[in-house]
Parts: structure tokens; C-alpha cells; sequence
């Protein structure tokens, strides 16, 4: 079965960097479109960024020049990597695998937390 696996989060100051990543079985990663998600408490989960199997690049517009979602396929993995962070930036980081050349997701890992502090 296919299983997402993502480490990375922990606490951070306000423009500190963090980088996540995920390490996923069950699928061809090499085949598939993977991105990113966050929820905040109380909020809905939101995109953040996706790669495509060409490695295309593309961003929720608040985290362009940021963010950059970048990806391993030689060792099924994913990243994130995340500078300039800000206090509105804690999250619960999902990975998933996206269905097609969409950003709809098939599939959840179980999330890393993010907290950034002012």
C-alpha cells in the first residue's frame, strides 16, 4: 500500500528556514506528481506546492520565492525547503501524491508539525 512518510517540522523563529521531507513507498515515485499541503488549526488544508514527474515546478502564489518543493527520485523522496518563515506559516505539512497533471491529492501522509514563533 502506498505510504508517505514526512520528518523535518519542529519549532523555529521567525525567519528561520526548515526543511521537510517525505519518504514514500507503495507508488513509482519516478511517475508521479507529489506536492505539499498544510492545515493551520481551525482552517482548511490548504496547497502549497507541487513537482511533477519532470521535476515543473508550481506554488501557491504566498509561498512563491520562498518555498521550493524539489524532489529525489532515486531515493522516493520528496522535500521542502522553507526560508523567511513567518509566525502565519504554522502548519501541519502534508505530503501527497497527486492524481494526474492535477494538484488534487490520492494520497495523505500523516503530517509534520511546523511552528514558527515570533
Amino acid at each position: 500500500q502506498v505510504q508517505l512518510v514526512e520528518s523535518g517540522g519542529g519549532l523555529v523563529q521567525a525567519g528561520g528556514s526548515l526543511r521537510l521531507s517525505c519518504a514514500a513507498s507503495g507508488i513509482i515515485f519516478s511517475s508521479n506528481g507529489m506536492g505539499w499541503y498544510r492545515q493551520a488549526p481551525g482552517k482548511e488544508r490548504d496547497f502549497v506546492a507541487a513537482i511533477s514527474p519532470g521535476g515543473s515546478t508550481f506554488y501557491a502564489d504566498s509561498m512563491e520565492g520562498r518555498f521550493t518543493i524539489s524532489r529525489d527520485n532515486a531515493k522516493s523522496t520528496l522535500y521542502l525547503q522553507m526560508n523567511s518563515l513567518k509566525v502565519e506559516d504554522t502548519a501541519m505539512y502534508y505530503c501527497a501524491v497527486l492524481r494526474g497533471a492535477t494538484v488534487a491529492a490520492d494520497f495523505w501522509g500523516q503530517g509534520t508539525q511546523v511552528t514558527v514563533s515570533s
